[in-house]
């Protein structure tokens, strides 16, 4: 069996492996996901007990199909649950996600819209009745009840008493949810909930979304016609956000507004609430140049500023902060960007945490009174696990690197106990490991199966931009071959692809063995190495980041004799679509053919947080949006003389986040100038593409590149 077969088979070799790790605030327990076998994709419910290092089965969804109280078969997931699974691109079944309490002796989660609630002490997991389909279930801090979200209504469910209080509902209103997040907080913020239970499980801290204003836009699969289509709230570039609020619900009834300037800044970001303080909010302005960090009064929902975020581009918050530490200073993420300072840090009460030359991506967790995170010190390929202490008294910064071996590591930590997922180009998969006190107390067990290959990228920097970049040749590669050039990318903002682990290239080798080298490069945009890095792409998408794509190639070029630039072939998906049609079209001297997949190709289609961040608002910067738009490309007249390169395009006929009229105003527009494009329409599919769709198409696209390469 070769690898496309094997990667559907496979979920891409992480069926069996841990995931969505988390640590009880006392370390003795370590909670994860994971699946049965390699080629098992329902995930089950573990605990690592760290004083025996023993695993444990909690809960196999499987087991449970015959359960009366099962609402539906496992395989089923409610529309607004798929919805979610969406945003946080999750394609796994069974236990998509779980929640627990701080203490990790209660986890929540939902089946098929049962409410399942397991016992993580003892092991014992049960379905719980419910007023409907449950979405999003979470434990108070007390294990005593659960929240849920069933068709907009917030719920907590008494687990002791049986009883269910209806916290907030919009009786015959449609337009409004209770507790859950809007499509932009969760596909552009990673907010990817919309309720938080009090330190002591009396109140709710809840966010009411009202899509009313939003406009309606609907997905309809051609391959079903005769299904209705679905009508979704979409906030398209210029268009109106939904209104979000928020709102202190007491169990008993009590009712409380959270006061801000909603309509100056009227995106929530994040919340975090904590024994330490009350509850801290961050907003932005639309245009997320200028936000907020506020401090809230659980008692009059009354707010207080306690910081400005700005910056001239946009603000990019540190995930995991803002929160308190626990000698009640207030912990917020940002940037260091003056004094000769290009640096992302974290800040307590306005003091500096961490050096500027540690570029700091997520506070992940507490280890004792010290922080957890998970930081980059130099090289945009590797990510490490720092220590970082927070004495109020320390007179210089103290931060401590916890991972010594190169690679890709996350962690979470609780107590002194701290799981670490380690990443690397010398061994597959994700190693989890649990560490007590600083020694090693066991390995969380992966079963999922072992790729065909061991891609070994040759990773480097290169132009006077120093931009990260890999090329991997086909594993039977003889130097002096000259090989056609594949540029495997993405490009976009919030993402890298030259990183130093080996899952990230597993793909790639089965292309370099189809006969090309692959060439990857992080183009600027693109984090791990700077805020200017990332910034100076800020209306100027298109011509710096395709400038940075060809110069790479050409740099290297030099170092690597056997690419042969006179056959070069681009390829990616989402913004790695766009950035591959933009490129054949552009610089049709440079490459030579594009597979776009589900392509950004009219940013006025595109959504509002994301757009209006590196464009700006479309009345305001219409011509910006033309200028990075490929339609007026597209649409351009061919001449006698010109290079035209074909394009395959690929589109699910059912993605909620790019929809399908990018794929269709951009194949319209090449057909009316008469340039050469073909399409693969994928009924069902949405953005991700799940279910080995991605995989299946491999050899098609293999057959569109040799026959465009092969005749150059």
């Amino acid at each position: 069996m070769e690898y496309p077969e094997l990667a559907v088979r496979t979920k891409g070799f992480t069926a069996g492996q841990p995931r969505a790790v988390s640590v009880s605030s006392d370390g003795a327990r370590v909670i994860f996901l994971r699946s049965a076998g390699p080629e098992d994709t329902t995930d089950q419910l573990w605990v690592f007990d760290v004083a025996t290092a023993t695993e444990r089965l909690v809960c196999d969804p499987a087991a449970l199909a015959a359960d009366p109280l099962r609402r539906d078969r496992p395989g089923d997931v409610p529309e607004a649950e798929r919805a979610l699974r969406e945003r946080m691109r999750l394609s796994a079944s069974g236990i998509g996600s779980y929640a627990t309490d701080p203490a990790g002796r209660v986890a929540a989660f939902a089946l098929g819209g049962t409410l399942m609630v397991a016992d993580l002490v003892t092991g014992e997991a049960a379905p719980h009745p419910t007023a409907g389909p449950v979405i999003d279930p979470r434990p108070d801090p007390t294990g005593r009840r659960v929240g849920y979200v069933c068709r907009g209504a917030l719920h907590a469910l008494d687990l002791i008493r049986g009883e269910d209080a209806l916290l907030a509902a919009e009786a015959d209103n449609d337009e409004v949810t209770w507790g859950l997040a809007e499509f932009i907080g969760a596909e552009e913020f990673g907010r990817f909930r919309g309720y938080w239970w009090s330190p002591d499980g009396t109140t709710v801290l809840a966010a009411r979304v009202d899509n009313s204003r939003v406009q309606r836009w609907h997905l309809y699969d051609p391959a079903l016609p005769a299904e209705p289509p679905r009508a979704i709230a979409y906030p398209a570039a210029g268009t109106p956000n939904a209104e979000v609020t928020l709102h202190l619900l007491d169990l008993d009834g009590g009712w409380v507004d959270v006061h801000w300037d909603r309509e100056t800044y009227p995106y929530l970001v994040s919340v975090s609430w904590s024994e330490v303080g009350g509850p801290l909010v961050t907003v932005l302005r639309r245009l997320q140049q200028h936000g907020l960090v506020l401090a809230v009064d659980p008692r009059t929902g009354e707010t207080q500023v306690h910081a400005e975020l700005a910056d001239p581009r946009w603000v990019e918050p540190v995930s995991g902060s803002p929160c308190y530490l626990s000698d009640g200073r207030v912990l917020i993420g940002g940037e260091l960007a003056h004094d000769g300072y290009d640096a992302r840090c974290l800040f307590a009460d306005g003091g500096l945490l961490t050096p500027a030359s540690l570029y700091v991506r997520r506070v992940c967790g507490r280890l004792g009174p010290d922080l957890l995170v998970e930081a980059t010190d130099g090289e945009p390929s590797e990510q490490h696990l720092y220590r970082v202490e927070t004495r109020s008294a320390a007179a210089t910064v103290e931060v401590h690197r916890l991972t010594p071996d190169p690679g890709w590591h996350v962690g979470h930590s609780g107590g002194e106990t701290l799981a670490v997922g380690a990443l690397s180009l010398d061994r597959p998969g994700t190693q989890w490991t649990v560490y007590s006190g600083g020694t090693e107390v066991g390995r969380l067990r992966s079963t999922a199966a072992t790729p065909p290959y061991a891609p070994r990228p040759a990773l480097e920097r290169v132009t006077d931009r120093r931009l990260p970049t890999g090329v991997l040749y086909p594993t039977t590669h003889v130097a002096g071959r000259r090989l056609p050039v594949l540029v495997d990318i993405y490009g976009g903002p919030g993402h890298q692809e030259v990183v130093a682990a080996r899952a990230y290239w597993l793909e790639r080798q089965w292309w370099a063995d189809a006969g090309f080298a692959v060439v990857v490069i992080d183009n600027r945009g693109t984090p791990g190495v700077a805020p200017s890095f990332e910034k100076v792409i800020h209306r100027r998408l298109a011509d710096i980041i395709l400038t940075d794509q060809v110069d790479a190639l050409d740099a290297l070029a030099d170092k690597h004799s056997d690419l042969d630039l006179t056959r070069v072939a681009i390829r990616g998906w989402s913004f790695g679509g766009w950035l591959a049609a933009l490129g054949v079209l552009r610089r049709p001297d440079i490459y030579r053919c594009a597979i776009a997949g589900a392509p950004v190709t009219d940013w006025t289609l595109y959504d509002t947080a994301y757009t209006e961040r590196y464009l700006g608002l479309p009345g305001d910067a219409g011509d910006i949006y033309t200028h990075n738009s490929l339609l007026e490309a597209a649409a351009e007249p061919v001449l006698a003389n010109d290079d035209v390169r074909p394009i395959l395009v690929i589109h699910g006929m059912v993605d909620d986040n790019v929809v399908s009229a990018h794929s269709m105003r951009l194949s319209a527009a090449l057909l009316g100038a008469g340039r050469p494009h073909s399409m693969i329409p994928l009924p069902g599919a949405t953005h991700m593409a799940a279910g080995g769709l991605a995989q299946r198409l491999l050899r098609l696209e293999l057959d569109f590149l040799r026959q465009h390469l092969s005749s150059i």
